[in-house]
């Protein structure tokens, strides 16, 4: 995609005065780092807070008599179970099992809304509506009106709080509420993907700097920084939050990334009898994590062997600053899948050794 053609959030012209670094991602021109440089921004917010611009992502209002009945054909998790103002990881996955978009599901008082990735945003908007029939439901494309923010670390409720009267302690973890932040109407989740504590905030694009500056200026003096998305992938990283196109897309079912957690295989939705029958028969290649023995910068498609044959591949390769490690996720045979098998990773035409270890490399702090 050529730069004339990347999208620009509200937040372009403060990045790059500054001296954020903009890189295409996902169809969008982004920060990657501003000139800090992601190893701090990732720091600063596990250690205090950092503020994220991402509205890139898509969000979709799903609304009508059916809503509830809908998702619950399409998510694989179970909508019925989710109180008004609920908020909940899912996925959509094909007929076949693999997955077509990871999401979280949002249960407001009048409607449903729903967070999904960049890259999937047309995709996932046909998808959801190929899928109404018989349902009385309304799938809407909310995402150039809707701002999405996010403010993450130990520090950021005490920096929100600031800002809004909403009491946040009447907001627990995976829910949502609706207030103003900032004198701007927000609905404010418990929500995020850095392993920390910490919102998400959806509200007007046209407010975006006014709320963005507020944020700052109160959270400055308690260690908050703008972080970009070199970050923000180290940050989902080490908790083991998968990034669709990496640890989680088309070729992969939910058995085979872990994410069974995500899945209610007791009710009907689409691609559960496959997903099923993964689980029964046993899965052929599963994800691992694993750390670099000897010295070396693992990659995404980089080919990972045992005892030097290939037999699968990096997804995600990284340094984990929390961890101090290089470390990556990979795909590989299930007989190979074992916590404390050594490996090797093929690192510019030369195998590099390393061993499967425990995931998460990072526990998420919050209680």
């Amino acid at each position: 995609m050529s730069d004339e053609t990347l999208k620009r959030t509200n937040l372009y012209e403060w990045h790059v005065a500054h001296g954020g670094r903009m890189v295409p991602f996902a169809g969008w021109e982004m920060p990657v780092q501003y000139p800090t440089g992601p190893t701090e921004e990732h720091h600063a917010t596990r250690n205090a807070a950092g503020l994220f611009d991402i509205d890139h992502m898509a969000q979709f209002s799903v609304s009508g008599a059916d809503a509830e009945a809908y998702l619950n054909h399409v998510s694989t998790w179970d909508t019925t179970l989710m109180q008004v103002n609920d908020a909940h990881y899912a996925l959509l996955c094909y007929d076949d099992g693999t997955i077509v978009d990871d999401i979280y599901l949002y249960r407001l008082p009048n409607r449903w809304f729903v967070a999904l990735n960049a890259s999937n945003r047309e995709k996932d908007l046909k998808w959801m509506q190929s899928h109404t029939d018989g349902f009385d439901v309304t799938v809407t494309d909310v995402s150039d009106e809707t701002y999405m923010m996010a403010l993450q670390g130990p520090k950021a409720i005490e920096i929100l709080q600031k800002v809004t009267e909403v009491s946040m302690e009447g907001v627990p973890r995976f829910t949502v509420a609706e207030g103003e932040v900032a004198g701007i109407p927000t609905l404010i989740s418990r929500t995020g993907y850095t392993g920390e504590d910490g919102v998400e905030l959806f509200f007007d694009a046209s407010r975006a700097l006014e709320m963005w500056e507020t944020l700052l200026k109160v959270g400055e003096p308690l260690g908050l920084k703008p972080v970009g998305l070199a970050a923000r992938d180290s940050l989902r990283f080490e908790p083991s939050f998968p990034l669709y196109g990496h640890e989680i897309s088309a070729e992969v079912t939910p058995i085979e990334a872990r994410l069974g957690w995500a899945l209610k295989l007791n009710k009907p939705f689409i691609g559960r009898d496959a997903i099923l029958k993964v689980k029964l028969e046993g899965p052929k290649k599963l994800l691992v994590g694993f750390e670099m023995v000897d010295k070396g910068v693992p990659r995404e498609h980089y080919p990972v062997a045992v005892n030097g044959e290939i037999v699968g591949e990096v997804v995600t390769g990284i340094f984990a600053p929390t961890a101090g490690k290089f470390a990556g996720h990979a795909y590989v045979p299930a007989k190979f899948a074992k916590v404390g098998t050594k490996i090797q990773i093929e690192i510019r035409g030369k195998l590099k050794e390393a061993v499967i270890i425990r995931r998460p490399f990072y526990r998420p702090a919050y209680k």
